[in-house]
């Protein structure tokens, strides 16, 4: 494990996918014709709700599928992608329009929602890496400081709404992101009333300089937008995000494949040690090359791909939702790295990994359900 890792787990995932789901046909000749090739992605969900709503929806299905009990709720962080960074929204926005898109103030509402006023709370973005990002905060500074009793134990929920922030009009990007949420129960592993099934041996998430910028909003006229029923809407003006998806592709795989590198060595496990590797499912050929890059660095085990066939790519969500869709296969170390843009408009680039190893209950549980 390491060292500055707290021993904490992961208990149990459970996903929340909107009902709403905009298949690739909606697009027409605006999406370029090998875009399912290249991707994977057939469809994807979009959600009329709120990213609070959308983590509350998560939260609610995790009790129902653990019967977890909040009050044993001693934390929650929450990720949401989707929203507009304080740079880019002071420009755009009135005072109360940049409050509404700070990742604390979703976090607040949610705990309210969930009863837990005096919950702590904490809300952040970190785009495509925030999962990784979230569990390295959940390790290393929560825990540490709150002290977890055995029957404790902390929420990281992931809501991720890009549908709001797309130019639908966009050839390169408008069918890329699905809406998701998730949440993930995270207890120590010393725990009787919540059992870790994947124990949390590293989790990290960094910026890093790239060569220049990949990704920046701006303000774009007359956005066609889909309509619920499959029909076709448009705004007079939105505000939306932009990427040089040439250069992600070429910079998200080496990434990801220097994430687990470093993962490793701070753990002091070896690439023949990992059984599965989970990553961010940006896309099916993404996934792929990342593959490459790992099987170069000596990196083995299954590689988890192909997920993003009904959900496109679900940024902060994906990570979770595979290990949640995977979760009666895995065995061993588990190696999921994620990559993500930076800053808007600055070259940096994001990159983190989580590594996990599953448990005697895990691997006990799968035998009782077989």
């Amino acid at each position: 494990m390491d060292s500055r890792t707290a021993s904490l787990g992961i208990s149990a995932i459970a996903i929340h996918q909107p009902a709403w789901q905009l298949e690739n046909a909606w697009f027409g000749d605006e999406m370029p014709r090998k875009f399912a090739h290249h991707t994977g992605i057939e469809a994807r969900a979009i959600s009329l709700e709120d990213e609070a709503t959308m983590g509350l929806r998560a939260v609610r299905r995790l009790q129902r599928e653990t019967g977890c009990n909040l009050a044993d709720c001693r934390g929650i962080l929450f990720v949401s992608p989707a929203s507009i960074p304080p740079s880019v929204a002071r420009r755009h926005m009135d005072d109360a329009g940049v409050a509404r898109e700070r990742p604390s103030a979703a976090a607040g509402l949610l705990a309210r929602g969930l009863g837990l006023g005096r919950c702590r709370t904490a809300g952040i973005n970190w785009f495509c890496c925030g999962y990784s990002r979230a569990l390295a905060l959940a390790c290393r500074r929560w825990a540490p400081r709150i002290t977890l009793t055995r029957d404790q134990y902390l929420l990281v929920v992931v809501a991720t709404r890009i549908s709001r922030i797309t130019d639908y009009g966009c050839r390169q990007t408008a069918g890329l992101f699905g809406d998701m949420a998730s949440a993930t129960l995270v207890a120590p592993t010393s725990s009787r009333r919540y059992p870790v099934h994947l124990e949390i041996l590293h989790a990290d998430a960094e910026k890093q300089p790239a060569e220049r910028p990949t990704f920046d909003f701006h303000m774009q006229p007359r956005v066609p937008v889909p309509a619920p029923g499959g029909g076709r809407a448009e705004e007079r003006e939105r505000l939306v995000y932009s990427l040089d998806g040439m250069a992600i592709a070429e910079i998200a795989p080496r990434a990801m494949s220097a994430a687990v590198a470093k993962a490793l060595a701070a753990t002091g496990l070896s690439g023949r040690d990992v059984g599965f590797v989970v990553p961010h499912q940006a896309g099916t050929g993404i996934v792929r090359f990342t593959g490459m890059k790992l099987e170069e660095l000596g990196v083995g085990g299954e590689l988890i791909n192909g997920l993003t066939r009904r959900t496109g790519n679900v940024s902060a969500c994906s990570v979770p939702h595979a290990l949640q869709a995977t979760w009666d296969r895995l065995s061993g170390v588990v190696a999921c790295p994620t990559a993500a843009v930076g800053s808007p408009g600055r070259p940096e680039v994001l990159s983190g990994c989580v590594l996990l190893k599953t448990t005697p209950h895990h691997a006990r549980s799968l035998k009782v359900a077989a």
